[in-house]
């Protein structure tokens, strides 16, 4: 990139705030997607809005490409540069603006990490329940960019259900407000749907408000193990088929199970294929009979242990086990593969019978946790990048995991996004005029194609 061009950029937010040296500029040429790794020309780290839509405004007079940034916890390669553009990093952008008790909303920058917003709203009784299993570092602009989902997203939805409004700049500098505080709002096309799970593709987000609900009165948390995994995931069916809504549906193989203990020492067995992690929330009467209704259709489902957390702490410490099944899956092998293959929940048990073969017939390790209730799993390779072969062998599992979720009416992801890693597979998903659609929107928002080229298509 021209210094030139870096110089102009500089007097937009200065020079501590501008990144150019190849030291600096690395640790941006990566984010949590495995293999890949591509370096940005400048890393610039604004403070508004306003010098979000300058810089654009900027990089679209000069054709030069923009990625935003938040965290890099991006799982498909979303956050990355893929041709040595402009990276917009968005930590300095991080105020909570407003939490409104009347109208039960939050207002906030991109850059606010998810966790902190929790905080925030529930020591006032309030209630954000989107909560990536990245929530304690992963920022709210990425959560809209990818729609993220998390552990609760059974009953209470993905990011998508509770996003108000926008403040989103667009490719050529404008600012485009959509949305806000109100319920209702049928005036014209509802463009937050489509900007959110853009992957930064359309614009980027520089407000962002979203809806609060009351803070659930109680809550009962239950791990339950099973001898068989068949019977497991047929116990998740159950539940949900006797009309219960747990808060929290979570599945742990045997693989991951035995990480989680090796590393988090919480107590789990390593006897059993299957641990069911479950929540239920509300007011206590019905959290009481909800958790009765659980450990009746477990109990019927040949469960062989049953427990109940006795307090808050306890239950805290379940949970935590359950957040980190990534971090306990990677310390195995030098590389781990993440995915989120998403079924219908009916759908559940033959999804881990495929992933189980698949891992069996390329000879690779699949550790497989996520949130069963919605049927989004994440079948985990554990692998290492630089053995060729096993690499190929990991992807060829892949590839069957994915057309296997497609045929049973599933997706290629539930929540990491398509980015450049899972590109090829978006076809087989949504067709040719599905794409055609996508490209369409697409260049009507961007026609010059410099917001985060290279991810989705």
């Amino acid at each position: 990139m021209e210094q030139s061009f870096i110089s102009e950029l500089r007097k937009v937010v200065g020079e501590e705030h501008t990144l150019s040296d190849r030291e600096s500029l690395a640790v941006y040429g990566y984010d949590s997607t495995p293999e890949l790794e591509s370096l940005p020309g400048v890393v610039l780290l604004p403070r508004s809005g306003e010098e979000v839509a300058r810089i654009m405004r900027l990089c679209h007079g000069a054709g030069v490409s923009v990625t935003p940034r938040g965290s890099g916890t991006n799982l498909s390669g979303g956050s990355l540069s893929v041709n040595g553009g402009v990276v917009i990093q968005t930590s300095r952008m991080n105020r909570i603006v407003e939490i409104d008790e009347e109208n039960l909303t939050a207002t906030v920058e991109p850059g606010v990490v998810t966790s902190s917003l929790h905080r925030e709203v529930e020591a006032r009784g309030l209630f954000y329940p989107p909560d990536p299993g990245s929530m304690h570092i992963s920022t709210m602009g990425g959560n809209v960019a990818e729609n993220s989902g998390g552990l609760r997203g059974l009953k209470y939805g993905v990011t998508a259900d509770y996003v108000m409004g926008l403040e989103t700049v667009l490719a050529d500098g404008e600012i485009l407000r959509s949305g806000g505080k109100v319920v209702k709002d049928v005036a014209g096309y509802s463009l937050n749907p489509l900007l959110v799970s853009s992957e930064g593709t359309l614009g980027f987000f520089t407000g962002i408000t979203v809806k609060l609900i009351p803070k659930p009165k109680s809550k009962v948390t239950m791990l339950v193990h099973f001898p068989a995994l068949q019977d497991a995931a047929l116990a998740v069916s159950a539940i949900i088929a006797a009309k219960v809504i747990p808060a929290t549906l979570e599945f742990l193989d045997k693989v991951t199970i035995k990480c989680v203990e090796d590393y988090a020492h919480v107590g789990l067995p390593l006897d059993v294929d299957a641990v069911l992690l479950i929540e239920v929330d509300g007011h206590p009467a019905v959290t009481t009979e909800e958790a009765a209704a659980v450990e009746d259709i477990c109990r019927r489902h040949r469960c062989s242990f049953f427990q109940t957390a006795k307090d808050a702490d306890e239950a805290l410490k379940l949970a935590t086990a359950r957040r980190t099944a990534l971090s306990a899956l990677a310390r195995l092998r030098p590389t781990t593969i993440l995915e989120d293959a998403t079924v219908p929940r009916s759908c559940i048990a033959p999804m881990l019978r495929v992933i189980q073969e698949a891992a069996a017939k390329y000879n690779v390790m699949i550790g497989t946790f996520g949130h069963a209730g919605d049927g989004n799993l994440h079948p985990t390779c554990l692998t290492d990048e630089r053995d060729q072969d096993e690499i190929r062998r990991a992807h060829a599992a892949f590839e069957e995991i994915f057309d296997a979720a497609i045929a049973m009416g599933g997706t290629i992801t539930g929540e990491h996004g398509v980015g450049i890693a899972k590109k090829k597979y978006l076809p087989r998903l949504v067709g040719e005029s599905g794409i055609r659609v996508m490209r369409g929107i697409k260049s009507a928002f961007d026609p010059k194609g410099i917001l985060n080229p290279g991810k989705v298509f």
